[in-house]
């Protein structure tokens, strides 16, 4: 199938000529009828599959055809709400590619940098507004923005807004909606917890769900290698020595992590940037435009950057640190291997990431395979890993039939104690018995009288 099949106005047939694209993605070849015909949606698919273009192609004729129709003051008609800066700068990149013949004008608004600029482009008035849910309230408040007349709404990345406690800042928006409005929700993951938020604001949506829950892109290499921590810089350097390693996006579990993985790379000769959340907006977005435009070789990037990297043939993935949470991992992997492309995801395990390891398998329903040839091996024993994705030493079952007939011993030495102890004690108190019993017949026979313990004795023997 080919864009044109999915009746789209030719303005936006020649943007998307233009960039280069003729066959829509299967959640494109879904989602964009639907909208077309006006329908809420609820649509999942793995991040890189085109979930943006499903939603500003269709959002851009709708608003195109009705332009046509009405004249009058431009108030903004459709807002789409992204968790993070990144994201929202790049939603905002597709609507310009794909609107870019339709007159359509949009915005972009979050924070961490001057608000002028923002209301300056509010103030000349604009179609469509892109936002970040802490900027677009306070803008709110202060009376830039008003939402009366929101017609079309999306909710991207929706799990990954409920992950960072954006929640009540999205209820608080969705109550200033319109009721009579056309609703999206894009997610890359369907956790129980959106099935709430999709019951409340979605009418009777489509769903499109074009990949399992959780589920890697399959044409994504995934590797593991295990390594001590103290040597991870060490392979990092070694492994980026392969030229054929274009444009590496690494992954640290923290923003001091993230400084020292770069600084490291950069003592040997090779070019890395860092992205995350204590960087400056205009820092941030800097290493990104290096990164896209090959200027750096290595971007280096905390989860906050998980969901806003869009890179053009981005050749790995390095997970220096493994996630905590596994659904973070597929987030992380699927930032190579866009719309069809292949790539590498290549993950870095040490003694303590060992059940996160286990934690992502089970989530993929795959197990990873394991690069044992490399000059950084764990110094305890090589490790492999079973079907069912748990992490084991080679002679863990040795060692468990050890430890299984250690115990047997024990517990048979004590057991042969405590029996020879129980008749230790019986045969002692049976010779008691029969002392007494001779002691207090001689008395009899002597005419001796028994003394009165002897008789309290004999009672209790009788009772």
């Amino acid at each position: 199938m080919i864009f044109k099949n999915l009746n789209i106005i030719e303005p936006i047939l020649k943007a998307l000529k233009v960039e280069g694209y003729v066959n829509p993605t299967p959640i494109q070849e879904k989602a964009i009828p639907a909208i077309l015909e006006g329908k809420d949606l609820e649509g999942c698919a793995q991040t890189g599959t085109g979930k943006t273009a499903a939603f500003t192609i269709p959002i851009l004729q709708l608003l195109y055809n009705n332009k046509l129709v009405s004249k009058g003051p431009k108030n903004i008609k459709a807002l789409v709400l992204a968790p993070t800066r990144e994201l929202a700068i790049q939603i905002r990149e597709s609507f310009n590619a794909y609107g870019k013949y339709t007159g359509l004008k949009n915005t972009v608004v979050f924070g961490g940098v001057s608000q002028k600029p923002q209301t300056d482009e509010l103030r000349a008035g604009v179609d469509i507004l892109i936002a970040t849910p802490g900027r677009l309230l306070d803008l709110m408040q202060q009376g830039y923005i008003s939402l009366k007349h929101i017609e079309f709404f999306v909710l991207d990345e929706a799990d990954r807004m409920l992950d960072m406690g954006l929640g009540p800042d999205v209820k608080r928006i969705i109550a200033k909606l319109p009721k009579e409005r056309q609703t999206m929700l894009f997610s890359a993951t369907m956790p129980q917890e959106i099935s709430k938020l999709v019951n409340s604001i979605l009418i009777k949506p489509v769903k499109v769900e074009v990949t399992p829950v959780s589920s890697t892109v399959d044409i994504i290499k995934q590797a593991v290698y295990f390594v001590e921590k103290k040597d991870k810089n060490s392979l990092l350097i070694h492994l980026l020595k392969d030229k054929s390693m274009e444009s590496v996006l690494i992954f640290s579990r923290t923003k001091h992590g993230a400084n020292k993985i770069t600084q490291n790379l950069v003592k040997v000769g090779i070019e890395a940037q860092a992205i995350h959340g204590n960087k400056s907006q205009n820092a941030r977005q800097q290493a990104l435009n290096n990164f896209k435009e090959k200027k750096i070789r290595v971007l280096v990037a905390t989860d906050i950057a998980a969901r806003g990297i869009d890179v053009d043939e981005l050749s790995h993935v390095i997970n220096f640190d493994l996630p905590e949470v596994p659904e973070t991992y597929v987030h992380r992997i699927g930032r190579t291997g866009r719309a069809g492309a292949g790539g590498v995801a290549l993950s870095f395990c040490d003694g303590e990431e060992k059940e996160y390891l286990r934690n992502i398998q089970k989530t993929i329903a795959k197990v990873i395979p394991v690069v044992e040839d490399h000059p950084y091996p764990m110094s305890t024993l090589s490790m492999s890993i079973d079907t069912l994705g748990v992490v084991k030493k080679r002679d863990s079952n040795r060692k468990d039939s050890n430890r299984r007939d250690s115990n047997r011993r024990d517990s048979n030495r004590k057991d042969s104690n405590r029996k020879d102890n129980n008749r230790r004690d019986s045969l002692k108190k049976d010779s008691l018995k029969k002392d007494g019993f001779k002691k207090n017949s001689d008395k009899k026979a002597y005419g001796e009288k028994p003394r009165q313990s002897d008789y309290f004795r004999k009672s209790t023997k009788k009772i």
